[in-house]
């Protein structure tokens, strides 16, 4: 081998912020704060800002390698997490808040989470749980001190007094690309929840990834407003990607209503926007109730769960607005593929061209195969459906502390087994078919079909559940029960929904019920999901 004459630089995420405050120093970050007034600054105060972080971060303790939980909103003080915990060296842990609090429970202790960051209105969230997490070694809430909440947490520190006074330049270590830097663990829609953990490489990969020409729109001149959370693995990566390229950066803060998402968007100019489409289904709706229309908005990403094509011509035909389809996950960082937009799109027109549009192409550096039971490779002639599997430099190769999961997930040969099943054509277009285990997701959020059973089947009344995915107008997919009695029982609808207000998630919660003598089951003895579908598949759901 002739090695090459190159530098060898690492790629590391507090670079990218560096990079903005020299070449995009006045390009703002526009929140909407928790608190309610907008909050605005430059990428060169967020440097500034970050450094301070740093130096406060030092302070309480966290070394290289200590993971730093955030349980907040798409915020600026959260924006200087992502950079000042990652840039020590630390490890950024974002938390889902809407889990259920055994989840929350199990992540913060298997991460083994030093400290936590929150914001002021999800401080209750926290105190319930206080003295579950005995790792914990400071709670530090995510504002003013004029803002700061009463609270029962024990050693709770101000945010903006840990900043306050320390210097505005850090001297940041130069580490390893393939060191950690963010953690973000699935829904436990199977058993517990599983840690993906990124590394600085994989997170700058990812961003350039977005930037490719032809992907999606950024630059100078443009701004991006991404609805979906940082809690949600990296916001899809707005974070890193807007400051590279030198787009404007909108946070929403708590507030995700569609009056609140269309102000945001005019005020602030806002082109480019991402979330899940439950979002962009309460957009759509405040738009045909009002009668507004856009001034500057061009192009929808919808992530997360399958976009109903309606969906899509309703912002297309109605508002000239450009809607893109991605695909990923939580092990893949997220983005793995979106849009359809090349040669095949040029030659449709109409409903043949809105649905194109429900496939995605996949970046470069990402590699998809498809394969059936017995791990046989399948083509990808745009028909034949297999597992989808994947691999790539932001893709996992493994969960954290967790041999089982990885041993599952993992491949022999290196793959990452998605559980999805999709197509892929011979230009490279993915569509996302079904899912090879019984989940309900529901407004982009998992739903496990196991666990809701099992609490079901934990009523003295009941003898056997079955949770299956009905089709919902607003959340694309909600849970329907089905419920075996113990002979002699008749526990009633109102009986299964009082026995699971105190075990499920509020959003968990059925929408429907049905009582029958028996379930279907294959010759295994498991519930037959298949032929539940079949026999339930004209049954609607009750209007909420």
């Amino acid at each position: 081998m002739i090695a090459g004459r190159m530098m060898d630089r690492p790629l590391l995420i507090i670079d990218i912020l560096k990079h903005a405050a020299d070449a995009h120093p006045t390009i703002e970050i526009v929140s909407r704060t928790v608190e309610g007034p907008i909050h605005r600054y430059g990428y060169a105060d967020a440097f500034k800002r970050t450094a301070q972080l740093a130096h406060a971060l030092k302070g309480l303790g966290i070394e290289e390698g200590d993971r730093v939980a955030t349980i907040a909103w798409n915020t600026y003080r959260h924006f200087e997490l992502y950079y000042g915990v990652s840039g020590i060296g630390a490890v950024c842990h974002t938390i889902n808040p809407r889990l259920f609090e055994d989840q929350l429970e199990y992540i913060v202790n298997h991460a083994d989470d030093r400290v936590i960051f929150i914001d002021s209105n999800l401080v209750p969230l926290v105190e319930k749980m206080a003295g579950r997490f005995p790792g914990l070694t400071a709670y530090i809430v995510m504002a003013a001190r004029e803002n700061m909440p009463e609270t029962s947490l024990p050693n709770v520190l101000c945010y903006e007094e840990l900043l306050d006074g320390q210097p505005e330049t850090y001297d940041w270590p130069e580490l390893d690309e393939r060191a950690a830097s963010a953690m973000c663990y699935t829904s436990g829609t199977t058993g517990n929840p599983k840690g993906s953990l990124y590394s600085h490489r994989s997170t700058v990969l990812h961003a350039l990834g977005l930037l490719a020409p032809g992907v999606l729109p950024y630059g100078t001149g443009t701004a991006v407003l991404p609805v979906v959370p940082m809690f949600h693995v990296q916001a899809w990566g707005q974070p890193y990607v807007a400051p590279i390229a030198g787009t404007k950066l909108v946070m929403p803060g708590p507030k995700l209503d569609g009056e609140s998402i269309y102000e945001l968007i005019e005020s602030e100019g806002v082109t480019l926007t991402l979330g899940v489409p439950t979002i962009w289904m309460g957009l759509l709706t405040h738009l045909r109730e009002t009668g507004k229309r856009f001034s500057t908005l061009k192009h929808l990403v919808s992530g997360g769960a399958a976009i109903p094509l309606s969906l899509i011509k309703g912002y297309e035909e109605e508002y000239g607005i450009n809607v893109a389809q991605g695909w990923g996950m939580t092990e893949t960082s997220p983005v793995c593929a979106a849009g359809a937009d090349g040669p095949e799109m040029d030659k449709l027109e109409g409903d043949a061209r809105h649905e194109l549009k429900l496939r995605e192409r996949r970046f470069f550096g990402v590699e998809l195969r498809l394969v059936d039971e017995d791990g046989n490779l399948l083509p990808h002639d745009g028909e034949t459906q297999g597992e989808l599997q994947c691999r790539g430099p932001w893709i996992v190769d493994g969960y954290y502390n967790d041999e089982a999961a990885t041993a599952a997930a993992m491949t022999d040969d290196g793959w990452f087994r998605t559980g999805d099943v999709a197509t892929i054509t011979d230009a490279g277009l993915l569509q996302i078919t079904d899912r090879t285990k019984d989940l309900i997701k529901s407004g982009g959020e998992w739903i496990s079909s196991i666990d809701l059973e099992n609490e079901a089947m934990s009523h003295p009344d009941v003898a056997e559940a079955a949770a299956i995915a009905m089709p919902h107008p607003r959340w694309q997919e909600r849970p329907m029960l089905i419920v075996v009695p113990h002979e002699g029982k008749n526990p009633t609808t109102d009986d299964i929904r009082e026995h699971l207000k105190t075990r499920i998630v509020s959003w968990w919660m059925p929408d429907d019920f049905a009582f029958v003598d028996e379930l279907p089951h294959t010759a295994t003895g498991k519930v037959s999901k298949l032929r539940l579908r079949e026999r339930f598949k004209d049954h609607v759901l009750p209007t909420i």
